[in-house]
């Protein structure tokens, strides 16, 4: 059976207090609405729709960064989820499989969640996912006889025998196509709140003698996010529940409090974390690596055996071989370091190429950047950098050579050879005893004074 996603996203979010639409949102370093494409996305969907509103052009552009497939449509008007919905009609035209109606502000459904629900379509004409919720609160209560749905009823139109209900609605739906769109167009606006209810569609949907249900999960699932503090309790429960995967996968993590992760973080077993690192997006850390300290990665790969830190930060395009070494205070960035090769302490390697083996001294700068472009140095193998080089690329170090300490390298090192780049000391007998003289006399001059 085919599978269309419509994910409603429209909503401004007034609560978060914030100008950035509620989808956009971040939790793991990635907006709420990815998280909420991210697991629907495993049901191979061929169509995934997102109903935009409020910031309209910025969560369609987030929605198509993560799939360039997505088909946007809008909700000028905000009345109601029914109505939310049927922005789709046209763009589900001609589509005759299942859509499953989704949130962007709910990132926790899991894909198999989706999978039981689309189980229980084989069977039911309407399926519905609710929870039985600890405080059900205000949520909408699903009234069932047995296995059937016969209604959903929102809080503010509930009696009190309703609203003693456990179970309570996700608002997260799965029907054949030409059956939502059907009963949609049907759905009014007779309520407390004036508003086109998606959850009417039971009421009609039994009327036919059509046969609903509801499928159930583990409430944490359908958690939604509404402020700001909703959204810092939700970052810690992807981070508890991402940090507690890696562990039972082989993670060696000495203070699993302090590591924060993103949502795309892959991290091989038996590679060690150190306390108080940050993992941001497209990071990938191979078996046995080990992560110091106070590191923080973005965009970066790091292989088997290698070491980064204490205090060290990769940048995106840092690719690091087996068995690198990158020190303390070090910063890598759109650099690949290959195997064995050495970045010891105080260096900075930016667009560059580090051959197998060399060792790069302390105080290392490839200067990559003229003020409007950006320009490569490429660091041959078995080669020493000594401290306080400075790379002026464009420029390339041979095989095997070497630089001298303190030397700026303007031109290209043949393999073999050694770059002696600076000016010849000179030293000035008795200047220094004449000078802390001179320096120590205006210093008094200017506290008398």
């Amino acid at each position: 059976m085919s599978i269309a996603l419509v994910i409603l996203a429209a909503g401004k979010g007034t609560r978060m207090e914030s100008d950035i639409p509620k989808v956009l949102h971040k939790i793991g370093g990635a907006p709420l609405l990815h998280h909420a494409m991210l697991s629907a996305s495993a049901l191979e969907p061929d169509r995934t729709i997102v109903v935009t509103g409020h910031g309209a052009e910025l969560v369609e552009a987030a929605a198509l960064d993560f799939d360039a497939d997505v088909i946007a449509v809008r909700q000028d008007e905000q009345l109601g989820t029914a109505h939310a919905v049927l922005q789709a009609q046209d763009a589900l035209d001609e589509f005759n499989g299942d859509v499953i109606v989704l949130y962007g502000d709910t990132p926790f459904i899991s894909t198999e969640t989706l999978e039981a629900m689309l189980a229980a379509r084989a069977s039911h004409d309407v399926v519905v996912l609710g929870f039985d919720a600890a405080d059900p609160g205000r949520y909408g209560r699903l009234i069932m006889d047995g296995t059937a749905l016969l209604r959903i009823v929102e809080y503010k139109d509930a009696k009190d025998e309703d609203r003693a209900v456990k179970l309570c609605n996700s608002g997260v739906i799965c029907a054949a196509s030409s059956t939502l769109l059907s009963l949609l167009a049907e759905v009014g606006n007779d309520n407390a709140a004036g508003e086109y209810y998606l959850t009417d569609i039971i009421g009609l949907a039994n009327a036919r003698g059509l046969k609903a249900t509801a499928v159930t999960c583990d409430e944490a699932e359908t958690l939604g996010i509404n402020s700001r503090l909703e959204l810092a309790s939700a970052e810690a429960t992807f981070q508890t529940n991402k940090r507690r995967a890696l562990i039972e996968d082989g993670v060696m993590m000495q203070a699993p409090d302090t590591v924060f992760l993103s949502f795309d973080t892959i991290i091989g077993r038996d590679a060690e974390i150190e306390p108080n690192v940050i993992f941001a997006p497209g990071v990938t850390i191979e078996s046995g690596a080990r992560i110091r300290a106070f590191c923080h990665l973005e965009g970066a790969h790091v292989s088997r055996g290698s070491t980064v830190g204490p205090f060290a930060r990769l940048r995106p395009g840092a690719e690091l071989a087996e068995h690198v070494h990158i020190g303390n205070f070090v910063e890598i960035k759109n650099a690949q370091i290959d195997e064995g090769a050495k970045v010891n302490h105080l260096s900075y390697v930016g667009d560059a190429e580090i051959g197998a083996r060399s060792n790069i001294g302390a105080g290392t700068i490839t200067c990559n950047y003229d003020g409007v472009m950006k320009h490569r140095t490429i660091i041959g193998r078995d080669s020493f950098i000594g401290s306080n080089t400075m790379l002026v690329a464009p420029v390339t170090v041979g095989h095997e050579s070497m630089t001298a300490t303190a030397t700026v390298v303007t031109k290209n090192v043949p393999d073999g050879a050694m770059a002696i780049a600076r000016t010849e000391q000179t030293n000035k007998d008795g200047f220094a005893r004449k000078l802390f003289s001179m320096l120590r006399a205006k210093k008094a001059k200017q506290v008398k004074g």
